[in-house]
């Protein structure tokens, strides 16, 4: 599982989820990218079971980027716990991803591949996704 390595606070607070994202809006590393066409937290697990399918999918042809690291901590008390008394414990981790974020990029593979690939990767997420294109330069 994604998570870091350690963070200066163990629990953060929810905010905001609206807007639009500001970086890692066009594919840099491959040919291939899948893009967010919502806004949601996807969690580690989320993002793991993606990885596997997009690699089982392309097999040994391309090569995979993530562009999404969980860094924030999802907090969550006890069942049948009374109100107040604090924060919960860290459950898990999350990737907050804006509408707009490329999430995972693939180069060296044929289109086909790459659309189901993303295809299959896009049904293990929350949220809809859109597979785009590198943009050529000149």
């Amino acid at each position: 599982m994604l998570m870091p390595s350690r963070v200066k606070y163990r629990k953060q607070q929810r905010g905001r989820r609206k807007g639009y994202a500001k970086g890692a809006l066009t594919v840099d590393f491959g040919d291939y990218g899948m893009k967010a066409m919502e806004t949601a937290w996807i969690n580690s697990r989320q993002i793991e079971a993606c990885r596997v399918a997009i690699n089982r999918a392309i097999g040994k042809d391309g090569k995979v980027w993530i562009r999404i690291f969980p860094d924030k901590p999802f907090t969550k008390k006890p069942a049948e716990t009374r109100m107040g008394k604090g924060k919960g414990a860290p459950e898990y981790w999350v990737a907050v991803v804006k509408k707009g974020r490329i999430m995972f990029e693939v180069a060296g593979a044929p289109e086909e591949k790459v659309k189901r690939a993303f295809r299959i990767a896009g049904s293990k997420l929350p949220i809809k996704v859109k597979l785009v294109r590198r943009e050529k330069v000149g």
